[in-house]
């Protein structure tokens, strides 16, 4: 190792190497051989501390990278730690929320159940009433038809009097005057004796209202149903007086039949201008003579639905325009 040492420095200064000197053939050639070789010596152990520095700093270094790399995974994985538990307890908290929304979506439903449920028991019971409704209001009609014809059944004897002067001397002999009207206008009507039997007759109502320019009705309820009738047909044929002054005689009815035939008026003015021949039978019903038959009407809307199918009465009874004019 010596001689290769020495040769390479020997190379390196330029010298010649021969054998005497590789092997030390002389002594200032083995001095320069000792020299060299010490040289060499401090050179390479220089060398092996270079060598031991940079494997140390590279030890050094490795551990101070794995001591960074670990102590930064630890941070690392302790937030990651820290989320996790963080992310778990916000996920145990979404749970309990979204149990505590089930629990109460699960009464809601309940409750929407009972709801449907009890909604579903008022529809029957608001079914059942409308249906004991329905059945009170035709009763209520039937019995209300039912009063108001026994009513007029009542009055079936009755005429009434209308325009007949307000004034003392009439209203005290009431029955003398029927008389006189009766032999002024259809004295063929006066029963034996030139009377007529008259059960009782009086104003109404009872009261005068002195607000009220117009004479009260004058009620007659005769004995005899035949003579009210008689009465009444000739009535109907010709207009009565009463010492040359107007007044008419008509059906005694109950006020809701009056109504109903004041409901015909504006139909039956209409009727008559076109001839034809309009009647109000008992207890409300309008008859007319039309294209050569009899056609009767129990109701205002029945009448109107007829006359929009006849061209020529189409248009000519629309009561609320014929009202408007009126007005």
């Amino acid at each position: 190792m010596a001689h290769m040492a020495q040769n390479q420095a020997s190379r390196k200064k330029g010298k010649k190497v021969t054998i005497e000197n590789f092997y030390g053939g002389s002594t200032q050639g083995k001095e320069e051989n000792e020299e060299e070789i010490q040289k060499n010596s401090e050179h390479a152990s220089q060398n092996g501390n270079y060598q031991q520095a940079l494997e140390d700093l590279k030890l050094e270094l490795i551990q101070k990278m794995e001591t960074f790399w670990k102590e930064k995974w630890e941070k690392e994985i302790s937030c990651l730690t820290d989320k996790t538990a963080q992310l778990e307890k916000e996920l145990e908290a979404s749970n309990r929320r979204a149990d505590k929304a089930e629990k109460q979506i699960q009464s809601l439903m309940t409750r929407i159940k009972h709801l449907e449920e009890s909604e579903m028991i008022k529809q029957q019971e608001s079914i059942k009433q409308t249906q004991i409704i329905n059945e009170l209001e035709e009763n209520r009609k039937y019995l209300t038809e039912k009063v108001m014809d026994l009513e007029n059944r009542g009055r079936r004897e009755n005429l009434r009097i209308i325009g007949l002067p307000e004034k003392p001397e009439v209203n005290n002999k009431l029955d003398i005057i029927l008389e006189e009207i009766i032999k002024e206008n259809c004295p063929h009507v006066l029963e034996q004796g030139g009377k007529i039997e008259i059960e009782r007759i009086h104003r109404t109502p009872s009261i005068l209202n002195p607000q009220k320019t117009t004479p009260r009705n004058v009620i007659a309820k005769f004995k005899s149903f035949q003579v009210k009738e008689k009465i009444l047909q000739e009535a109907k044929k010709k207009s009565f007086r009463y010492k040359g002054a107007p007044i008419r005689i008509t059906h005694d009815l109950a006020a809701n039949t009056l109504r109903d035939h004041k409901a015909w008026n504006t139909i039956f003015r209409k009727a008559r201008e076109l001839g034809l021949q309009p009647r109000i039978n008992y207890p409300a019903k309008l008859t007319i003579y039309f294209q050569g038959k009899v056609w009767a009407f129990n109701k205002i809307e029945d009448f109107q639905a007829f006359a929009k199918k006849r061209s020529e009465l189409c248009g000519k009874f629309d009561i609320q325009a014929q009202k408007a004019r009126e007005t």
